[in-house]
């Protein structure tokens, strides 16, 4: 009886929970999403596997070692890290005083947990190789950069003002955090707004290593609505695009462009990083990977490194970002109000985006000979290349010959 007893408590469905159960359904709709109605699937796959892996129970593949050691409830170790922390020895206790400490004792403490014997289980060690340390984020934008053609973006430079329009989705966003702060509706800290914000930008990478650095107990809400809204930009945008422009203007032919030499495009990259991480430091990293990976496309001599950044090794690190990502969607992390918040405001923010770089291209238009079609002003989010081929299409249905994409 008592073997049974055992084997029965060591299954993990004795010890499911509600949020766990939530959180599972929760996986497997991102996993839905993603193959069936091919949403962001790139991502929302390994993202809601990785939900899946993190809400096993008593599997541990999301705890770090503390974690797992506070998961235990073994009063004599908690007693420990308590007298370490000096706080009271209990889990909540031991919890609150860790969120205050600095990250020089969050090691520490790390530290005494893998010495009484406790290991990070595997998705903790991803999260913390691939996004704790800032990496996953900085290899995807070098390859994103390799995959960038900035020929359009020199040819008409009028144009990057359609693209800084459409991050007043990120300011509104910001706002809108700290609003509901203020009026005690949802509690946000002005570095989770912050976090938060990027979502309007339209621009996962972003958002993850930004809320990797000012909130990563956000993270995952934070993504999964970053990558939601992203998959979701053929429904969000073209009602936005469709109010704010007449028939005539969506049906504007811009003029063709002129030729982007080689040595211009080659110059591109450096002089903006020049000037840019001069200005603003800490803009450095991702702005660098991203310029060398354009450097590298646009150069011609190394041609071997530019595919392999655009194909294999984005693709290898996309896979353990999106498992990283799914170690945060654990229930007691995500099953929170400021989940609800946080997907709010994505939408909103997506709108504001929209609505910004359409009303920046007909301000254009204004003052200007050479018209420009409203409806690229969409294309400003960086939901790259959804957003543009959204514009493409809504051009299309006004005028049939009219390819916004050329």
């Amino acid at each position: 009886m008592e073997s049974l007893n055992a084997l029965l408590q060591g299954m993990g469905l004795m010890h499911l929970g509600a949020g766990q159960a939530i959180m599972l359904l929760v996986s497997l709709l991102l996993l839905w999403l993603a193959i069936a109605k091919k949403f962001e699937p790139l991502l929302l796959l390994p993202i809601g596997f990785g939900g899946l892996l993190s809400n096993i129970p008593e599997a541990g593949m999301a705890l770090t070692a503390l974690e797992s050691l506070l998961a235990h409830h073994d009063a004599g170790q908690l007693a420990v890290i308590a007298a370490k922390l000096n706080c009271a020895p209990d889990v909540h206790a031991i919890k609150e005083a860790l969120a205050l400490a600095l990250p020089s004792v969050q090691g520490q403490m790390e530290n005494l947990a893998v010495d009484m014997g406790y290991t990070p289980g595997v998705l903790a060690l991803f999260y913390k190789v691939a996004i704790g340390s800032g990496v996953a984020p900085l290899v995807i934008f070098m390859g994103v950069g390799a995959m960038t053609d900035f020929g359009p973006l020199l040819a008409n430079p009028r144009t990057l003002l359609l693209g800084a329009a459409a991050q007043f989705g990120i300011f509104a966003t910001v706002l809108g955090a700290l609003t509901l702060n203020y009026f005690g509706l949802i509690s946000f800290t002005l570095p989770q707004a912050a976090a938060i914000g990027i979502i309007g930008g339209a621009d996962g990478p972003t958002a993850i290593y930004l809320s990797g650095k000012l909130a990563p107990e956000l993270l995952g809400a934070i993504a999964v609505a970053a990558y939601s809204y992203m998959a979701l930009v053929p429904l969000i945008q073209p009602p936005i695009m469709k109010a704010l422009t007449s028939e005539t203007e969506r049906k504007i032919r811009m003029v063709q462009l002129r030729t982007v030499s080689k040595r211009e495009k080659i110059l591109f990259p450096v002089v903006l990083l020049m000037l840019v991480a001069l200005l603003l430091p800490d803009a450095a990293p991702l702005l660098g990977m991203f310029c060398f990976g354009n450097l590298m496309r646009e150069s011609g001599v190394v041609e071997r490194l530019s595919d392999t950044v655009q194909n294999g090794l984005i693709n290898i690190v996309t896979i353990f970002l999106g498992l990283s990502v799914g170690a945060k969607l654990v229930a007691d992390k995500f099953l929170q109000p400021q989940t609800l918040g946080i997907l709010l405001l994505g939408v909103i923010a997506f709108g504001i985006g929209t609505a910004a770089g359409v009303l920046m291209a007909k301000l254009l238009n204004l003052c200007s000979k050479n018209k420009i079609n409203p409806l690229i002003g969409s294309a400003g989010v960086s939901a790259v290349p959804m957003a543009a081929r959204v514009s493409n299409k809504v051009g299309l249905e006004s005028d049939p010959q009219n390819f916004l994409l050329m």
